[in-house]
């Protein structure tokens, strides 16, 4: 079903040195104008290395549960929907070494994007968006183990509920989510919310999935339960990017358009604070603590450390040039 290569090039060597951090809280960056992972110390917000990812760009990026590899869907240099170049492989990058280890390929241009860790068997997951699927592999060997349907095309980002049974994925151009059982390996259902839609998130408890409409400032709240729209919330600006807090108090939304990011309080489902950020704020990361957000902002090269007791700008991270995907490696 697939092809694994263990390769380490001189191209895949990390362009910083300095003594391991791995495993200490580690935030990864995936820069696609520069085709580099950037891994940084959280505490110092200093970069530590940026790894060449030797081919077309990565968006998305993912940490093994023990933190010790990162996972770099290659998808290629379009955006989702557009004519380019089409990713077939995922980087797997050595967080100690700062080098590509090794080299999952699907043996055919499948546009891999947003990886997940499957929260109870730590399987791999990754949308596969030309195939209308998740593949699904095992990140010890890098062997591809199946393919998930999704149902629809463009199924470009994935969330997973905490016991690790359901999938939902955001299907950008036909602006539906779908709702996919991952122990049966079928769709559930598919949830129409908008003409276009982006990102997705899940509450704590399961409860919610939040995704943004992209042709009105709102995010849609799907009950779980039912599998349907349950309401609306009413944004300053379009959503893109979004991640609730662990105690689910809140749920922190990027709004590229107005540069700001909105505080949703999940009580009440209404924003009840925004926060300035630098341009084009793209996917929010929640430090596993709670009190940070992390906020990758693409023209800035920057990453906004968002103070989540008083609500305000902590730091600003140098990263680099089209700051996107982020993750946490413990």
């Amino acid at each position: 079903m697939g092809i694994f290569a263990m390769a380490a090039t001189a191209n895949a060597q990390s362009k910083e040195a300095s003594p391991s951090t791995a495993g200490k809280g580690l935030l990864l960056v995936c820069n696609k104008g520069d085709r580099t992972l950037s891994i940084i110390d959280a505490a110092t917000g200093n970069q530590l290395g940026a790894v060449d990812e030797d081919g077309i760009t990565g968006h998305e990026v993912i940490a093994s549960a023990d933190g010790k590899l990162a996972f770099v869907p290659i998808y290629g240099n379009s955006g989702v929907g557009k004519a380019g170049t089409d990713g077939q492989i995922i980087r797997v990058i050595d967080l100690e070494k700062r080098a590509v280890v090794g080299t999952v390929d699907f043996g055919k241009a499948l546009r891999p994007h947003c990886a997940m860790i499957g929260p109870k068997n730590k399987l791999l997951y990754v949308t596969t968006e030309l195939t209308n699927s998740i593949a699904v592999i095992d990140p010890r060997t890098f062997k591809i183990l199946d393919f998930i349907p999704t149902g629809q095309s463009e199924s470009h980002m994935l969330i997973i509920d905490s016991e690790g049974r359901y999938g939902y994925t955001a299907n950008v151009g036909p602006g539906t989510v779908s709702v996919i059982d991952l122990h049966e390996k079928k769709v559930v259902k598919i949830i129409p919310v908008s003409k276009v839609t982006q990102r997705i998130a899940i509450s704590p408890d399961d409860r919610w999935v939040f995704t943004a409409d992209q042709t009105n400032p709102q995010l849609a709240v799907i009950d779980t339960k039912k599998n349907e729209i349950a309401k609306w919330i009413e944004l300053p600006g379009t959503g893109y990017g979004t991640a609730p807090t662990p105690d689910g108090n809140w749920l922190v939304v990027a709004m590229p358009g107005v540069q700001k990011v909105a505080l949703v309080d999940l009580k009440t489902m209404k924003v009840t604070r925004t926060v300035d950020v630098p341009k084009s704020p793209q996917e929010v990361l929640m430090r596993p603590d709670g009190k940070v957000a992390y906020v990758s902002c693409d023209a800035s090269k920057q990453v906004v450390a968002i103070d989540l007791q008083d609500f305000k700008v902590e730091k600003l991270i140098p990263a680099g040039k089209g700051a996107d995907g982020l993750a946490w490696a413990p």
